[in-house]
């Protein structure tokens, strides 16, 4: 769990009314994370479940995402962070996903992009906003397609999806989550560090430091599905 990806679920619990139960997929917290890693806090008045491959801390039920156990339409949201770049057949895990939620749930999924292989326990993907887009769009009916960093380079990408029986979003909402976004998912850089960034981007240009000098940047675009009108010919 970082920074980010905390605030990114805190800003979107303050934006939206999210269903319970939650259901929170790879949801062990790694030792040294401190409360960072602990989404529970998030959802105190909501039924919550982790779930993760491994028991630990922060793991109710030893699953796997590619074939839930859960019954169909049960969770009222859904929580991937960081987690669909370990599964081998993601695909597969996005159907489990949307089996297991409620017609009005929600599914808030995260995968970083600009990013070194990390073994938990094996890496295999990196998802561009597009990528979220294909994958759910005809799943869902609005989406939320979100990125950290500069848009060639994001640090991170992420998607809100709401089922079909969640009430359409209003621009008021969306505003208020792009301002949530931008005061709570930020990413803390030791001064040190910044001032070399900015010293590197002076000497060589800005292109090499660029996903670390603007990784609070952040990027919401709202999707809807077009609804066809029947056809009236007799």
């Amino acid at each position: 769990m970082t920074p980010f990806l905390r605030g990114m679920v805190e800003a979107t619990v303050a934006s939206f009314e999210l269903p319970g139960p939650i259901a929170e997929i790879g949801s062990y917290q790694v030792p040294g994370q401190g409360q960072l890693g602990n989404l529970r806090q998030l959802f105190p008045d909501r039924p919550f479940v982790g779930m993760d491959m491994r028991p630990g801390p922060g793991v109710d039920l030893v699953e796997n995402v590619e074939s839930l156990s859960l019954a169909s339409e049960t969770i009222g949201t859904v929580l991937a962070l960081s987690t669909l770049e370990h599964v081998r057949q993601f695909w597969k895990g996005i159907a489990e996903i949307k089996r297991v939620l409620r017609p009005d749930g929600v599914a808030i999924l995260s995968a970083p992009f600009y990013f070194h292989i990390h073994q938990h326990p094996i890496d295999y993907w990196r998802f561009t906003p597009e990528a979220w887009e294909s994958l759910l769009g005809d799943l869902f009916p609005q989406r939320l397609l979100g990125y950290q960093g500069p848009a060639k380079r994001p640090s991170n990408t992420w998607v809100v999806a709401f089922g079909p029986e969640y009430p359409r979003l209003r621009d008021a909402q969306l505003e208020q989550y792009r301002k949530n976004i931008s005061a709570l998912a930020k990413t803390p850089v030791r001064w040190g560090k910044l001032l070399r960034y900015r010293l590197g981007s002076f000497i060589t240009g800005l292109r090499p430091f660029e996903a670390y000098l603007k990784r609070d940047h952040f990027q919401v675009e709202l999707r809807r599905n077009t609804i066809k009108a029947a056809s009236l010919a007799a």
